[in-house]
């Protein structure tokens, strides 16, 4: 589907990184993703964290001291658990998604993928097959 506005056609797809909705609360009215919660989903550790962000293991933290790089992070993965979330409609589908292996991924679960530094690559994936779900 295609937009006009003021002479010009643009492609709603250029919002397909956001997810229109925001049903298991993983960000704050601010805008700041709510750490514990997305912690939670992915089922890791904050030394999974660690290695996920750069963020050396001490610096790992949700108070009001976080890292820039680790609430730019874990937004990423909010926002990517969010655009799953809006597929599945369901909390616990959500969840295993992320947690299974996927064929489609070279048999990797999606959590790892994020753990290995693969986060733009699951993205692209998620978006492509919402896109195409449409």
């Amino acid at each position: 589907m295609r937009v006009q506005t003021v002479g010009k056609t643009f492609n709603p797809a250029i919002f397909n990184s956001i997810p229109k909705s925001d049903g298991l609360g993983l960000f704050k009215k601010t805008g700041e993703p709510e750490y514990v919660k997305v912690k939670e989903i992915l089922g890791y550790s904050n030394e999974d964290i660690s290695v996920a962000t750069g963020v050396p293991f001490g610096s790992v933290r949700f108070d009001g001291k976080v890292p820039a790089e680790l609430t730019e992070r874990v937004t990423e993965w909010a926002t990517a658990i969010a655009l799953v979330h809006t597929f599945f409609n369901d909390r616990t589908k959500t969840i295993l998604w992320f947690k299974v292996s996927n064929p489609m991924l070279g048999n990797v679960a999606p959590r790892d993928m994020i753990k290995v530094g693969r986060f733009k690559k699951l993205l692209k994936f998620i978006q492509t097959a919402l896109e195409e779900g449409r």
